[in-house]
């Protein structure tokens, strides 16, 4: 009975009842993007660090990985210190560097010097990888794995050959070394912006084309704790901090931890837009149940005159309150979810992110949980009229009534 009440009561003004279930449901839709912003940087991040296990960084001294140009010198005993410990499974050495590209569409490409046996910057999409060394001797084009943006800036295909070149001379038009290498393998590099050219190739060929002081150079090495636990991981970090002083080791913890104090303005963006949302739901609600209580004095007074407990009104008022929160919530739902993945499409676009991350991302407990908020709070603004609508002198407002 109260239930169709209620449905009555809102369907009585259809316009007014669309009005005030639209903004609620923008508001839940601001609310629900707020929240997927908020937690969906930290996560996006974390699955972006363990897109292939590995939960450490080792870089220079006192830098974050590729923050600088700086390397580590010694590459191969640290490498081997670190693989010999039973508590870290694998590691994964790289070398970045720019390599110039004669006679091409762009100049340079980003270059990576990897082990393809144990690399964990991209995933293969298409062709074949790379060797993991350079066994096929300096006359055979080397096997690289590029991305979809260096094919399409180069006008390049899988299988054509081109060259690859270090220290070069811009007056002369000359180079200190250069190889032949044969596209094989398009990739998707999880930590290069979409939009960069780049390219990957084995570190010893890197190392090769660098010359002789990075014979033995690396950028930074990804290691993987035999435990995924964070004490176990952080176990190893303070054992590569105590045995290699000339590193910095970095677990995926602390390197979220970092990025958040970067990119905090959009947290507390977050926090307060979705506060906003919050109290325009509960200012929407509380609005019209109280314009629904005023105009219907009489009809509610007529309800107590025949019987009708005050309990009996409140619980009637309350469900309309329940009724546009939850309406509106439902559209703010799908609301949310279209203009997050259209807003995500826009920041992802932005110089500098890697291609896989991810501004807005779907986490079931907090949305749930947000929406929940909203919920109670939508139906909980009924109060105030719901009350002074149980609390109506019966008397007054027949008089009132019938003299209006």
């Amino acid at each position: 009975m109260r239930v169709t009440l209620a449905a009555a009561t809102l369907r009585r003004h259809p316009a007014r009842t669309a009005l005030a279930v639209l903004g609620i449901a923008v508001a839940a839709a601001l609310l629900l993007d707020m929240v997927m912003l908020a937690t969906g940087m930290r996560e996006s991040f974390r699955s972006l660090l363990l897109t292939r296990g590995y939960q450490l960084r080792v870089s220079p001294k006192g830098t974050l990985p590729f923050d600088s140009e700086a390397t580590i010198d010694g590459a191969t005993a640290i490498v081997g210190a670190l693989r010999a410990n039973p508590d870290i499974v694998a590691v994964s050495p790289g070398l970045g560097a720019t390599l110039g590209l004669p006679s091409q569409r762009i100049p340079s490409v980003f270059s990576l010097g990897l082990e393809s046996n144990v690399q964990g910057d991209y995933a293969l999409d298409a062709g074949h990888d790379m060797p993991v060394d350079d066994t096929l001797g300096g006359g055979v084009p080397v096997p690289v794995v590029v991305n979809r943006a260096f094919l399409v800036r180069t006008g390049r295909a899988l299988g054509d050959t081109l060259t690859v070149a270090a220290g070069i001379d811009a007056q002369l038009r000359t180079a200190a070394r250069a190889r032949v290498v044969r596209l094989t393998g398009e990739g998707r590099f999880f930590y290069v912006p979409g939009e960069t050219p780049v390219m990957a190739l084995p570190l010893t060929v890197v190392r090769s084309l660098l010359g002789p002081a990075y014979r033995d150079r690396m950028s930074v090495a990804m290691a993987e704790s035999r435990r995924a636990d964070s004490a176990g991981v952080e176990a190893v970090r303070a054992w590569i901090a105590t045995t290699q002083p000339r590193v910095t080791a970095i677990s995926t913890e602390t390197a979220i931890r970092q990025v958040e104090e970067r990119l905090s303005y959009f947290r507390q963006l977050a926090f307060v837009l979705g506060a906003i949302s919050l109290g325009i739901g509960f200012l929407l609600v509380a609005t019209l149940v109280t314009l629904s209580v005023n105009e219907r004095r009489g009809e509610i007074a007529v309800l107590r005159a025949i019987g009708t407990q005050k309990d009996g009104v409140l619980r009637q008022v309350f469900l309309e309150g329940f009724f546009l929160s939850t309406a509106g919530i439902v559209a703010g739902l799908v609301l949310g979810l279209v203009t997050a993945q259209w807003l995500n499409g826009i920041l992802r676009d932005f110089p500098g992110l890697p291609a896989a991350f991810d501004f807005f991302l779907w986490s079931p407990e907090a949305a749930w949980k947000s929406l929940a908020l909203l919920l109670v709070s939508g139906t909980l603004a009924g109060l105030v009229p719901a009350w002074r609508a149980a609390s109506i002198p019966i008397v007054r407002a027949l008089r009132e009534d019938a003299v209006g």
